[in-house]
């Protein structure tokens, strides 16, 4: 089943119809967004385009299909497999993981109780991410992660949809199968919000390698330290750190001898100068960044935050 029967098999009524009619690369296909009233828009290529309802994507918001509370209503009721009780966990992290790493992120009204969020009452708005694995994509960068056979501590630094959790998985997966003349290590995975290795049913959909162990859904904190613990891990990945907890922990990780692996929303280093606890740990600073033509560009740095790889 590719990407697309995999979204299909949840996206309902006309929503449904017009994504599957679309003659597109599946394997491009980013993110397909649901509002009442408003436009089917889907990102594509690292472009944003809308739906029409002959089943092709415009860049003209009069040719596209507007979305109906029917369509959000089926769609999430697929989603939760018609029992939103059993998915009430999810439902307060704000997001559900389906077949195929697929995250569906949801948003409307919210029941609290306490300050906490207890539930969702209203589903009014979807995010279907869909899972984006590119195998070899860290291929230019692995060379620059290493001082002979040790993983230095890496951080991976990004604006939001440029690909750093792809670029992160596919450093874990390298790592942990081995990579040249490198051999493997045992990897430990901190997925909080399961888009690294995009855990269903416990079991990983992404590739993350051999050797690795993940510990899905678990606050970043806690989860490096129950690795550490429990699985012996010689290196720690995690996905959107920032807090003082992440990186006392991060801390806690490198003190026990694990390197870490992370990444950080922020457009380059200047954006964790200012921050004290983001400092005096990492040896490598990844810098993702992406132009309006959805090209990648991709500058190493080292801990001082001199560039030490080729130019582009």
């Amino acid at each position: 089943m590719d990407k697309l029967d995999e979204i299909c098999r949840i996206l309902r009524d006309m929503p449904g119809v017009l994504i599957r009619g679309l003659d597109i690369d599946h394997t491009l296909l980013q993110e397909i967004r649901l509002r009442p009233f408003r436009p089917l828009m889907i990102k594509y290529g690292g472009r944003e385009y809308f739906v029409s309802e002959k089943k092709r994507l415009t860049e003209n918001i009069r040719e596209a299909y507007v979305v109906n509370e029917n369509d959000i209503k089926n769609t999430f009721l697929a989603l939760s497999g018609f029992s939103t009780y059993a998915f009430e966990e999810e439902m307060r992290r704000g997001y559900i993981t389906i077949a195929g790493g697929h995250r569906v992120g949801i948003a409307g009204k919210t029941v609290t109780a306490d300050s906490k969020i207890k539930s969702m009452k209203y589903v009014s708005f979807i995010n279907i991410r869909a899972a984006g694995e590119r195998r070899g994509c860290a291929d230019d960068v692995m060379p620059y992660l290493f001082s002979g056979d040790r993983m230095m501590h890496t951080l991976i630094i990004s604006p939001p949809g440029a690909g750093k959790t792809t670029l992160l998985r596919d450093i874990v997966r390298q790592v942990s199968d081995g990579c040249g003349v490198r051999r493997g290590k045992n990897v430990g995975v901190v997925d909080e919000r399961s888009e690294i290795a995009a855990c269903y049913h416990g079991i990983p959909q992404n590739d993350v390698g051999m050797r690795t162990d993940v510990i899905d859904g678990c606050p970043k904190a806690e989860g490096m330290m129950m690795l550490v613990r429990s699985m012996s891990p010689e290196v720690i990945a995690v996905d959107e750190i920032g807090t003082k907890e992440d990186m006392e922990a991060v801390f806690y990780a490198a003190s026990c001898g694990c390197a870490v692996i992370a990444t950080l929303h922020g457009d380059g280093i200047e954006d964790i100068k200012d921050s004290t606890h983001m400092t005096g740990i990492f040896g490598r600073y990844v810098i993702l960044k992406q132009d309006r033509y959805g090209k990648r560009k991709i500058s190493v740095h080292d801990g001082k935050g001199m560039r030490i790889n080729d130019r582009d």
